[in-house]
């Protein structure tokens, strides 16, 4: 986008190419967040029907 302008290769040539940079960090970021948000099959609880026991009460050890 900016390739043309000598201020930005001489800011890139000094500092390395940030916005690269960053759009490489921020995709890296997207990736680990889709992992990480991706609903997992056993992490809900299936709903019970209408008049289904709710199943064997846990008690607190004595």
């Amino acid at each position: 986008m900016f390739e043309d302008v000598p201020i930005y290769r001489r800011l890139v040539a000094e500092r390395g190419d940030i916005p690269a940079q960053v759009r490489g960090e921020a995709e890296r970021i997207r990736k680990d967040l889709q992992q990480v948000m991706r609903p997992r099959q056993d992490s809900y609880p299936t709903a019970r029907r209408a008049g289904e026991p709710a199943g064997p009460a846990v008690l607190p050890p004595r």
